[in-house]
């Protein structure tokens, strides 16, 4: 008898079995439904109780099995139609979702992280998404706001809803990231031998800077000598990239001054400063050919000129500056020396570490320099002694000098200017202009043409600076000088800052010193012939005087230059012999001021000598015994006599006391005394 036999009931399927009976709203293919569960994350679905929703499946093959409850509502209802399901699991308890890495905050990192084509493409789908959102809620069903939607985008309903299964217990406010396609590489990473692949990187990472394809090149052939296969150039390159940090390529091949440029600049207010209270200063080379009328003896000359600035801090104002040759302490003392007289004392100056701003003239007695050796005896310079306190800009750091960006435009304004057409040099050596060379602009133009448009630059409007906020670097200067104190030179100053100090040693015998080949000289000089002094002195005029002070820093005397005279100059010979004879009297005169006592009136000031005590006379006397060899320890014996005893007489009495076994050494012969050396004849023997 045959019968019927009922469907087993199962909740469990295995993407075999979903694709084997070909469920609605599941695709055809095992390999599709096992990447939709992968897409979907059955494998970490829990059911309301908190029971995984996904089991290993039994049998050989292995593989996961995954219940029913995960499945599309349409292939659900179908399984219950089957008779696989019961009727009553249409209506089975929603599926909550445990916590994943990808959900919540995880999801927007991850899609933070993605590039700009799938972070496009997730606003598409989230646009077509909510278009079917809202036409459910203008009383569309299901279906058909998908079939709407579909046909308005152009996109199949497969696929819309295959994005709202994407959606399904998915928060409104993350519906983006979880949108977004989630491609992922199925290729299998190419294995590259560590030995060619240290040579490639070992080639590509040299100061040298070659390219991948070069060092590809070189690499294959050691890898067809060795009869290795090597992937790609891409490969390889993508390999470095992604195990070399960035910072390590750039210090291989460019250097560590490179690295250190991948820090962004460091932003610095000076809002908090007011005019005068910082400076910076610095030198510039013109490119202009000026030419330098002749000087001290020196011929005249063309070259391009330097020019030493000083600029407020605050403002951005250009205060002072000076032309020369070179970059010299002198165009530096003089730079200061203006800055002092038309504005004040700063606080505070930042300066480079060139030779002409490190001078110990400028900054001696500084804590710290970048040259020069610092001795602790050494002057101090013209800012430490105004009590001006130093910064020292980082070398070959041109960010910590903001006057930088002021010869920028200076150049551009006075290089380019008519006046100094014909002798512009171009700002590059392979920038050369047409006419380069044909003629030199005098020095006293070029000056005034410095100074003209400095002045334009200072004036000009509309400056986008933080203080400036549209003013001129003049407005912002002016209106802070009202507003805060602003220290003024004082004459005295004045001097120390035009006038260079250098330590000399006087000379041992007149007290003349000596400076750049000049002879200096003071009666006042006597009192330190020989020491170590301190001179102050114009370098721009060493005819001049000089004002000498003691190495403890006390003010001697203002010293004239001796001028040197000819061989047979009569009035050479007279000046020379009016000073020897000033000197003899100025002398006499301060030898009579002393008030000094005659030798004879010294002498009859002596006390009157007193008369010479006798001599004490010993006690106990410590007799004198021969020595074996040769020699003879006589005591210090008195003699019995007055002081008046002739010498011999003393000691004859002091041997006639002696006894008997110590006289034979010291026996009277002849009228003499016996050699101590002869040893005394001894006694015949029997």
């Amino acid at each position: 008898m045959g019968f019927d036999s009922a469907p087993m009931l199962k909740h469990w399927y295995s993407p075999a079995d979903l694709a084997d009976l070909a469920l609605p709203g599941l695709p055809a293919e095992r390999s599709r439904i096992a990447h939709m569960a992968r897409d979907q994350r059955w494998g970490e679905q829990h059911n309301a109780a908190g029971e995984p929703l996904s089991r290993p499946r039994a049998g050989r093959g292995g593989g996961s099995e995954y219940h029913a409850s995960l499945l599309p509502p349409s292939a659900v209802l179908e399984l219950v139609k089957r008779g696989l399901l019961e009727p009553s699991y249409v209506s089975v308890t929603e599926v909550t979702e445990t916590p994943s890495p990808e959900r919540g905050e995880g999801t927007w990192g991850w899609f933070e992280a993605q590039t700009a084509k799938v972070k496009a493409e997730a606003q598409r789908r989230l646009m077509i998404v909510q278009a079917v959102d809202a036409a459910k809620l203008a009383g569309l069903k299901a279906n058909a706001a998908v079939a709407r939607a579909a046909a308005q985008h152009g996109v199949s309903a497969a696929t819309i809803w295959n994005w709202l299964k994407l959606l399904a217990g998915v928060a409104v406010a993350d519906r983006l990231p979880a949108l977004a396609p989630r491609r992922k590489g199925g290729g299998v990473r190419v294995e590259v031998d560590d030995e060619l692949f240290t040579i490639f990187k070992s080639d590509f990472l040299r100061p040298s800077g070659p390219s991948y394809s070069e060092c590809y090149r070189r690499t294959l052939k050691i890898a067809k000598v060795r009869g290795i296969t090597l992937p790609p150039v891409k490969t390889l390159q993508r390999r470095l990239e992604a195990e070399v940090p960035a910072e390590v390529i750039k210090l291989k091949r460019d250097g560590m001054d490179a690295v250190i440029q991948m820090i962004p600049a460091q932003r610095r207010t000076r809002a908090n400063l007011h005019a005068l209270e910082a400076v910076n200063i610095d030198g510039h080379k013109w490119d202009v050919f000026v030419r330098f009328p002749a000087k001290d003896g020196q011929p005249e000359r063309i070259a391009r000129p330097i020019s030493v600035v000083i600029q407020d801090l605050y403002s951005n104002k250009i205060l002072a500056w000076r032309t020369g040759q070179t970059e010299s302490a002198i165009l530096t003392r003089l730079a200061f020396a203006d800055l002092f007289k038309n504005w004040g004392i700063p606080k505070r100056c930042t300066l480079d570490n060139g030779r002409a701003f490190a001078s110990k003239w400028i900054t001696g007695g500084a804590k710290s320099r970048f040259r020069f050796k610092i001795r602790e005896d050494e002057n101090w310079g013209l800012l430490t002694s105004f009590g001006i306190q130093i910064h020292w800009a980082k070398p070959h750091h041109g960010q910590a000098k903001p006057i930088e960006r002021a010869f920028r435009d200076l150049e551009e304004a006075i290089g380019r200017h008519p006046a100094c057409a014909g002798a512009y040099t171009g700002n590059h050596i392979d920038a050369k202009p047409e006419d380069y060379g044909n003629r030199a602009i005098d020095l006293a133009d070029f000056e005034a043409l410095v100074a003209e448009q400095i002045a334009d630059h200072n004036a000009r409007e509309g400056r986008r600076t933080e203080n400036a906020k549209g003013r001129s670097f003049d407005g912002i200067f002016f209106e802070s000088v009202q507003a805060n104190p602003i220290g003024k030179a004082s004459p005295e100053q004045m001097r120390l800052a035009l006038l260079t100090a250098d330590n000399v040693r006087a000379n041992r015998k007149t007290g003349e010193v000596s400076i750049y080949g000049n002879a200096f000289h003071h009666q006042a000089l006597y009192q330190v012939a020989g020491e170590m002094v301190t001179v102050r002195f114009d370098p721009d005029d060493l005819q001049s005087s000089v004002h000498v002070y003691k190495s403890t820093g006390e003010y001697i005397c203002e010293a004239e230059v001796q001028a040197a005279v000819g061989f047979y100059d009569v009035a050479g010979a007279k000046a020379r012999a009016k000073m020897e004879g000033d000197l003899r009297k100025a002398t006499r005169e301060a030898a009579r001021l002393q008030g000094l006592i005659s030798a004879a009136d010294l002498a009859a000031m002596q006390p009157a000598s007193q008369p010479v005590p006798e001599p004490a006379q010993p006690a106990v006397i410590r007799p004198v015994r021969p020595r074996r060899n040769g020699g003879a320890a006589v005591a210090a014996l008195p003699a019995p006599v007055n002081e008046q005893t002739p010498v011999i007489d003393r000691f004859t009495s002091a041997v006639e006391r002696l006894t008997p076994q110590e006289r034979p050494r010291f026996s009277i012969l002849d009228g003499g005394l016996a050699d101590p050396h002869t040893e005394p004849e001894q006694p015949a023997r029997k």
